[in-house]
């Protein structure tokens, strides 16, 4: 009897052993190590095999639409599929339902990729279902937690889904300027999910990493923001590019003024948090440049849509994302909120890559040498991103070990 007890306990799986219902549990764990590891990839072959990418869609159109799309969308869908569960008390989507989502997302990666025409129009509805069963999940949430003032952020969701359909329709007409402008506006309309998340997320974060910081939510400063940023939304979608310019102006503007009020010389000696405040910091210079942009007064190198496109898509979203994905992962996985050696250099290499990137903007010589340096440290960073995550990703929510239990004759020593 005491070997057949030996053996069944041998045969029982640790407690902490890699499971598919806690790893479907929440959809921050499948969507960051999907949207990381495809960020990681893409740009692997971005760079280095283009060759490998198909038709319909061109090299440029493909790589603009699996950053955007592909990374940033599905990193801010992650966050919010896992953020309502804690604001309405309600978890949106798990189990089956996410492993759903999951599956349309992996189709849509390989069918823009080496589809044609066919596998793109499939990728197309994978992906127009992924948001809009996510919008449709996050609703039904908010309404049932009488979260009202979360609303609009399912309606946000479900107008990517639509910027991206619009997007994939212009690529596939070959029209090059249609394109760019849907792109546009589906940047645009990220950069609004993103400043909704981080003017919430970060001065809660500040103040409980900082003892004494005390921080302003500035609520009606906020909803200023979203209403001009959904208003410059709607000017581009009609083709009125100056009223566009003035709401990203504005927009910008208003970011940089609440990054002043966060008190960032406070947060210095924190990288959890210098991060995400860059991030956001960079998202508001990013706003400006896409209004000059807009505005049609830029010139030279800085007339190119790839500038504010860089500065929003990599110093905003990118450098927000790895700061977002390891603190965010950090707490819900129960693990004690501080960088170990990798995550620290993770944070410094895609700073690296962004610094290398905007660099390899102006032509020269080095342009080359300028982005295969860039690509490398988005992939170095991504890569230990995952190497340090996916562990704990897969594994169920920590739980530190118990203190052992005094011994009797001490527990009654101290009750005399």
């Amino acid at each position: 009897m005491a070997e057949l007890l030996q053996i069944q306990e041998a045969r029982e799986k640790p407690a902490d052993s890699p499971n598919m219902r806690d790893f479907l549990s929440l959809g921050f764990r499948p969507l960051y190590i999907a949207g990381c590891g495809w960020a990681l990839i893409s740009l692997l072959i971005w760079i280095f095999i283009p060759q490998l990418i198909g038709h319909p869609l061109s090299a440029v159109a493909w790589h603009a639409h699996e950053m955007l799309w592909g990374f940033i969308a599905t990193i801010a869908v992650a966050f919010l599929l896992t953020a309502s569960a804690t604001w309405t008390g309600f978890n949106p989507l798990k189990g089956y339902g996410l492993a759903g989502i999951c599956v349309l997302w992996i189709i849509a990666r390989a069918g823009y990729l080496v589809g044609g025409e066919t596998g793109f129009h499939i990728a197309c509805a994978s992906e127009a279902a992924f948001f809009a069963i996510s919008a449709v999940c996050l609703m039904r949430v908010m309404i049932k937690g009488r979260s009202r003032r979360n609303y609009g952020v399912p309606l946000l969701v479900l107008g990517l889904g639509v910027a991206n359909v619009l997007y994939l329709r212009a690529a596939l007409a070959g029209d090059y300027l249609l394109l760019m402008q849907r792109f546009d506006l589906g940047l645009v309309c990220m950069a609004v999910i993103a400043l909704l998340i981080a003017r919430r997320v970060i001065p809660f974060f500040a103040m409980r990493m900082v003892p004494g910081l005390e921080i302003p939510m500035q609520t009606r400063n906020g909803q200023v923001q979203l209403t001009i940023s959904v208003l410059a939304i709607a000017a581009g979608v009609a083709g009125l590019p100056v009223v566009m310019a003035v709401g990203l102006a504005a927009a910008g503007i208003l970011s940089l003024w609440q990054l002043a009020l966060w008190k960032p010389a406070a947060v210095l000696h924190k990288p959890m948090l210098w991060i995400l405040y860059l991030g956001y910091g960079a998202m508001g210079v990013g706003l400006l440049f896409a209004a000059w942009h807009a505005s049609g007064l830029a010139s030279g190198v800085l007339s190119r849509a790839a500038v504010h496109v860089h500065i929003i898509g990599m110093g905003g979203f990118a450098i927000l994302i790895i700061g977002m994905v390891t603190r965010t992962a950090l707490g819900h996985l129960g693990r004690p909120l501080a960088l170990d050696g990798s995550m620290l250099l993770s944070y410094y290499l895609m700073v690296a890559a962004v610094v290398l990137r905007l660099a390899a903007l102006w032509p020269s010589a080095a342009t080359a040498t300028l982005l295969q340096a860039a690509a490398l440290c988005w992939i170095g960073c991504l890569a230990l991103y995952l190497w340090r995550f996916v562990p704990m990703l897969i594994r169920p929510r920590y739980t530190p070990p118990a203190a052992p239990a005094a011994p009797r004759a001490a527990a009654a020593q101290t009750q005399k």
